[in-house]
């Protein structure tokens, strides 16, 4: 068990590590990144033992990999001068299109009767 939690926290603080000199500019203080990836691996770690047990000691490893990776994405920013603007959905959605004639008058385009609610 202290070999699974070391080899987890090791395994975070070295993809901190190459997280913070990979992205530099998109990440905060140092200091956070670098305590963020072995935190996570360390519980990751942690509750892949308690769900699968003892003997999964690569499972564990891969789900501490796995939780320390999604944490510091979390705390990735935009890159500086490369904002993108979303687009309004409701602007680009193309308009709905027009019920044929004998639809209506079989009763298919027709839409059931709004209920009230609560």
């Amino acid at each position: 068990m202290i070999w699974e939690a070391l080899g987890s926290a090791s395994l975070g603080l070295a993809l901190a590590l190459v997280a913070s000199r990979r992205f530099p500019e998109r990440l905060p203080d140092r200091r956070l990144v670098l305590a963020t990836g072995p935190v996570a691996a360390l519980v990751g770690g942690l509750i892949s033992h308690t769900v699968f047990g003892a003997g999964h000691v690569p499972v564990a490893l891969c789900v501490a990999l796995g939780v320390s990776a999604a944490l510091l994405s979390l705390l990735l920013r935009d890159a500086p001068g490369r904002r993108q603007w979303r687009r309004d959905t409701l602007r680009t959605t193309p308009a709905p299109r027009s019920v044929e004639p004998g639809l209506v008058e079989s009763g298919l385009g027709r839409q059931a009767p709004a209920r009230p609610s609560a």
